[in-house]
């Protein structure tokens, strides 16, 4: 059986953050990334529907070691680039082993190893073998989303209709629109992308049905101080002064919708009324009945979805399904909408681990019972940790600091002859809460209650808040409060304690 230092699962943004610091920090570690899928980026190789892009500025979901030289808002074919470049720089991209999906990891406590049981798939063949590796450590960076199932739910009649029903998640390349009225069901940020897509590159119509709305922010895709900045400062200089200039801004914007949830309300509101034509009624298509940030704002580059309905090209209509027909969507107001294709932009499953079962000494985890520990560990649940991004900023600023302090545990059980670490129960001292609070988007509640717990203070705390992590998690201290080491030799971890 080969054995490696560490094995990380997932090769996307997460999964190469991990391995160029494992690189960097602890080079003298084996390590290999375990890919399930034939090749690398993650969600910017999966999704490929019209106008695909990130919802965040690319200066905060860029790397910190590779700066970021694009547009601000970047589509997905450039995103890859990136990653792929990022990989193949730093040699990362050597240690990929693609089509392995990992089915389970169970530790063995007797060996202080994990013994990974792999699923793999040879190129062009439809035979899957087994494969076992143990690691001392294990990394799982394969996100949150289910990759072989999106959100889609059951619409009556949806048998009877006679176009095309697409999910985002699964778009067929073959797929021609040019020409036809397509109607998107949705309200996040998929739609929010697609439908001005679709209305630029061909489509006759395209109508946004949702049954709620969500607010929707115009943002230019272009940062005129970073452009600025590379003529007068060195590349790595400006990359920085521009990520620290949008890492401050949103949090500070994030803040103020927190503290004044009703004033940043009318402001979004104001915004968007700005953007369309008099008399729109804003209030019913772009004024939820939640407060901001209760689920993730919508991104629109340089306005492009207003300017679509300006233009009449697109159209929101709010308002619920009554069934499907054969001709289109018939909707509870009695209004029948043509469609010769229908796009179920309704959300993700969410899934951690990439479906991995993971288990100690045979026993399976129930994540339920499990609480966080500095937003990566599990307790109980010794030598592993995992990436779980922000909901309120770039995943990749989460992603780097899971990495550096990862690599931060494995040095100092390096240096100090210990084999195992392990996160503990606080116990009733701490109160229990969900592993996400203050964010209640769909995808998101479905899944709740078979998540990790997070406790009501620090290290226990999922921090959404990159400045407070900052402090939490790369500056405070790796032998902290929760976290149990063991070693071989019993008098070494108590040296570790004075």
């Amino acid at each position: 059986m080969e054995h490696l230092d560490v094995i990380v699962v997932g090769s996307g943004i997460s999964g190469i953050s991990a391995a160029w610091h494992l690189q960097n920090r602890c080079p003298d570690k084996s390590y290999a990334i375990l890919e399930k899928r034939d090749r690398m980026g993650g969600t910017w190789d999966l999704f490929r529907y019209p106008g695909v892009r990130a919802d965040t500025d690319m200066y905060t979901l860029g790397f910190h070691f590779h700066p970021w030289t694009g547009q601000a808002i970047a589509k997905g074919g450039p995103i890859l680039d990136y990653l792929k470049s990022t990989a193949a720089e730093s040699g990362v991209d050597a240690h990929i082993r693609f089509n392995h999906k990992v089915i389970k990891a169970d530790w063995r406590s007797a060996e202080n190893r994990w013994i990974v049981r792999v699923e793999r798939v040879s190129p062009g063949s439809r035979i899957a073998s087994s494969v076992t590796l143990s690691c001392s450590f294990l990394v799982l960076c394969s996100g949150y989303y289910y990759y072989e199932e999106g959100h889609s739910p059951r619409f009556a009649g949806s048998e009877a209709f006679q176009g095309e029903i697409v999910h985002p998640q699964f778009w067929p390349d073959s797929l021609s629109y040019t020409g036809k009225h397509v109607v998107v069901i949705g309200s996040g940020s998929t739609a929010v992308t697609l439908v001005p897509a679709l209305a630029d590159s061909g489509a006759a119509h395209v109508t946004m049905l949702q049954r709620s709305p969500t607010y929707v922010m115009a943002e230019p895709d272009r940062d005129i101080l970073a452009e600025r900045l590379r003529r007068l400062l060195p590349q790595t200089a400006a990359y920085s002064a521009v990520r620290w200039k949008n890492i401050v801004r949103k949090s500070a914007f994030y803040w103020a919708c927190r503290r004044w949830p009703r004033r940043m309300r009318a402001r979004l509101i104001e915004m968007a009324r700005r953007q369309l034509p008099g008399g729109y009624d804003v209030d019913r298509h772009f004024g939820p009945q939640y407060n901001p940030w209760d689920q993730r704002l919508c991104v629109a580059p340089n306005g492009d979805l207003f300017r679509t309905i300006r233009e009449g090209r697109t159209e929101m209509i709010t308002d619920t399904i009554t069934r499907f027909t054969a001709t289109g969507i018939l909707l509870d107001s009695g209004r029948e909408l043509p469609a010769d294709i229908i796009v179920t932009a309704t959300g993700l499953n969410l899934q951690l681990f990439g479906g991995t079962s993971v288990s100690i000494d045979g026993r399976p985890v129930d994540l339920s019972r499990t609480m966080v520990y500095k937003g990566s560990m599990l307790t109980g649940v010794p030598n592993m940790v995992f990436t779980f991004g922000y909901t309120n900023a770039s995943w990749t600023l989460k992603a780097d600091l899971v990495s550096e302090f990862a690599c931060r545990l494995l040095t100092y059980m390096a240096a100090h002859g210990l084999v195992r670490v392990t996160a503990e129960h606080p116990g009733d001292d701490v109160e229990e809460r969900p592993f996400i609070e203050d964010f209640t988007p769909g995808y998101v509640l479905r899944v709740l209650d078979w998540m990790p717990r997070q406790g009501s203070r620090n290290p226990w705390r999922v921090n959404h808040n990159y400045l407070r992590d900052l402090a939490v998690i790369r500056r405070g201290g790796v032998a902290g409060e929760g976290l149990r080491f063991a070693s071989d030799c019993p008098d070494v971890v108590a040296a570790t304690r004075n």
